[in-house]
């Protein structure tokens, strides 16, 4: 069989558009022959049969695949592509899942079949460098011990450790999303949302329907931003998946985040419910240190100079970190009061702690947008509180100025330093 370079081989080599050439300046660490590093995982094991293939190393292909197959003999994936190797001993074949019966897999199971083979083997040949940092990513608070960044594009979900408050990646699972791809607007669209989430509480694997497999987080979808952008639908969760699936295609839930039993039971050694945040992004922005700490620093910047005015009791500068557009609607009232109580003080100390940024997934109106969660000591000569307070903020003419802001008191036993 390892005489033939099939049109299976080659369907692979070519299947990853972009990888050869059309971006030769983008960090990539190319996946090596050794793969001994993923082994004896059936996703590693599958990742080593997709690179045999395309090597046309077709013998060795059918070996891995029948291990995959032998460790999870529910891995539809791995019996397609066993399939196809039986198959090539006697022609050349068109494609992943060509040969299979149409009687026994639809055209759109069949799509699905491929379109996990694609993502799962762009996993382990174009893998961001070490040196990178996600750009949605940009400073973790002591408590987020870990943040999840969900890859719509690569069909991957990033756990990051914090590391002093920078985001190490510790680890990468494959996932799935919603059948109709990302930003979720409405009830029922079957859409990922992107956005900036907390997992809610954990849901025992005791507690639910088989479908959702080894266990639930809920995320806390439609979060304050969604609601104010008419955003509807509840029950975003991550999850597993069900008891007889090792794993589902790309795109096959109705809005969930969802990994396979054995990286579920993997993240919830990790994620911590109210203390884990989970970015949901289209794709994931790896940059370089220099560029990282650069976005970081702005950001920080533009926070500081928000205290600053505040303390030094400078309402129009302060007013003057905020859109017109919440200044003039619905923060109208807010802005009045805000600009009286800060000239009728005679001091006024705010205290920023527990600072995380975030680079907002996606955009709105075309502006680009961040988000920035602290706890907040502020004193006068008339009051004294600790809070916990949300800025959103958008882009706007190379300025960033807060859309919403957003404030839960904090009670005295858990104020107190």
């Amino acid at each position: 069989m390892g005489k033939w370079l099939s049109t299976l081989a080659l369907v692979l080599l070519t299947a990853l558009p972009g990888l050869a050439g059309a971006n030769s300046e983008a960090p990539i660490l190319v996946a090596s022959a050794d793969m001994a590093r993923y082994l004896p995982s059936p996703d590693g094991l599958i990742a080593k049969t997709l690179q045999d293939i395309r090597s046309n190393r077709l013998d060795d292909a059918l070996r891995e695949v029948n291990r995959v197959i032998s460790l999870r003999p529910d891995f539809k994936l791995a019996h397609l592509i066993k399939g196809d190797l039986l198959m090539a001993r006697s022609r050349p074949l068109s494609g992943i899942g060509t040969m299979t019966s149409r009687s026994a897999t639809s055209a759109q199971s069949l799509s699905d079949l491929r379109d996990e083979a694609r993502v799962r083997l762009l996993r382990y040949i174009d893998q961001p460098d070490p040196a990178l940092l996600p750009r949605q990513i940009l400073q973790l608070a002591a408590e987020q011990k870990y943040a999840l960044l969900a890859d719509a594009s690569r069909a991957r979900l990033y756990l990051f450790e914090n590391v002093n408050g920078e985001p190490r990646l510790k680890a990468d699972f494959y996932m799935t999303i919603g059948k109709n791809g990302t930003d979720k607007r409405t009830e029922g669209d079957k859409r990922t949302p992107m956005g900036i989430y907390q997992i809610a509480r954990e849901l025992p694997r005791k507690s639910l329907a088989d479908l959702y497999g080894a266990g639930a987080f809920p995320l806390d979808y439609p979060n304050e931003w969604d609601r104010t952008q008419g955003r509807s639908g509840h029950g975003i969760w991550l999850h597993g998946v069900p008891s007889d699936t090792y794993s589902r295609p790309p795109r096959s839930s109705d809005g969930c985040v969802v990994v396979t039993n054995p990286d579920l039971k993997e993240i919830s050694r990790w994620v911590q419910p109210g203390a884990t945040p989970v970015v949901l992004a289209d794709r994931t922005d790896w940059i370089d240190r220099e560029s990282w700490e650069q976005a970081r620093n702005d950001l920080l910047a533009q926070l500081q100079s928000w205290q600053a005015s505040w303390q030094e009791r400078e309402a129009d500068r302060f007013l003057g970190h905020y859109a017109s557009d919440f200044l003039n609607g619905e923060g109208r009232v807010w802005s009045e009061n805000k600009r009286r109580n800060i000239t009728d003080k005679t001091w006024i100390k705010v205290e920023l702690e527990d600072i995380s940024l975030f680079l907002y997934p996606g955009v709105e109106d075309g502006k680009p947008m961040a988000y920035a969660e602290f706890t907040q000591r502020y004193s006068s000569d008339r009051l004294s509180s600790v809070s916990r307070k949300r800025l959103y903020w958008q882009l706007d003419a190379g300025h960033w100025r807060i859309v919403m802001e957003k404030t839960s008191e904090l009670p005295t036993r858990l104020a107190q330093r």
